[in-house]
């Protein structure tokens, strides 16, 4: 008769705390990342004096050439693609009590003439409140 004491097993590795690690920093990388839209082109702002940060939930871009991008959506589409926007955001939100506002991300080369051609085709989107988006440049 063998009265040795029986082999010994190794003890299991628990993994459920390195799970909930990994859960915990998912969970952090998606609450602290910035989920913002891709920008249609790249844009230059115009400098300003004092730099103040937009407030407006929808951004338009537009370019040194004149062209108009909101999103992945240039020219008459991203028109189209932002009034569609902003009736999804009415349809969740008050509008009526708090009108959305729009952020203008224009070039900084952009001709002041062609700014003033865009502005009149902002005003039947129901768009009241519109922001200049500008950085802060060198004081004169």
């Amino acid at each position: 008769m063998d009265f040795s004491p029986p082999p010994r097993r190794r003890p299991q590795e628990n993994l459920l705390p390195m799970i909930n690690v990994v859960f915990l920093l998912l969970i952090f990388f998606l609450i602290s990342a910035r989920m913002t839209p891709p920008e249609p082109f790249d844009v230059t702002p115009p400098q300003a004096q004092v730099e103040a940060e937009a407030q407006g939930e929808f951004t338009l871009h537009l370019s040194a050439d004149g062209q108009i991008g909101y999103r992945d959506a240039l020219g008459d589409a991203a028109l189209a693609a932002l009034a569609t926007a902003r009736a999804d955001h009415c349809a969740r939100a008050d509008c009526a009590a708090t009108p959305p506002r729009l952020t203008l991300r224009a070039d900084a080369s952009l001709p002041a003439a062609r700014l003033a051609q865009v502005l009149p085709t902002l005003a039947p989107l129901g768009f009241t409140q519109m922001d200049l988006l500008a950085q802060r440049g060198a004081a004169p």
